[in-house]
């Protein structure tokens, strides 16, 4: 019972009976470029509570209080993007090989001041922002309106954390 359970969840299987008006290849294509942005806000939500623990200074509440919400805004998103891999007719990353891209390494983190830790949350919120709009647009010249939408909120809440980030630091 617990096979054949298993089996149903296999791509190849569940492939062959989705007919949901979008080809197999794209729907592939989609499901690996989902994966990589699940992968890229995984890391993100990870770097953002390290933040949240470990910022100093003069700015720390409002970073304190940014980052909080902003890792669990994130971290909601992360199951939206899975969710949307699965409906897709693929699995979300499944074992620890296909999730070590998840965390940031210790030299992802910079942890120098304060205004290092906000120029650093920029510059991974544009390159997601730069990742989802590509997405989108492939999405968009698909018909594939849900994922496109998925993609839109993602960048809405990307382009706001951008800029309430520069908000922070701005002189």
């Amino acid at each position: 019972m617990a096979n054949s359970a298993l089996a149903s969840l296999t791509p190849e299987t569940s492939n062959d009976r989705i007919n949901i008006g979008l080809q197999a290849d794209y729907r592939k294509a989609m499901a690996k470029d989902l994966s990589e942005i699940l992968a890229a806000t995984y890391r993100l939500t990870i770097k953002s509570h390290i933040y949240h623990w470990n910022v100093v200074g003069p700015i720390f509440k409002p970073i304190h209080d940014l980052t909080e919400a902003h890792y669990n805004a994130l971290f909601a998103d992360t199951d939206i993007i899975a969710e949307r891999i699965r409906a897709l007719g693929h699995l979300a990353p499944v074992n620890f090989d296909m999730t070590k891209s998840f965390a940031p390494t210790k030299s992802d983190v910079d942890q120098a001041s304060a205004h290092d830790m906000v120029n650093d949350l920029i510059k991974d919120h544009e390159e997601a922002v730069r990742e989802a709009r590509k997405a989108a647009g492939k999405a968009g010249d698909n018909d594939d309106v849900v994922t496109e939408d998925m993609l839109t909120a993602r960048l809405t809440f990307h382009e706001k954390a951008l800029w309430m980030l520069r908000a922070i630091i701005a002189s």
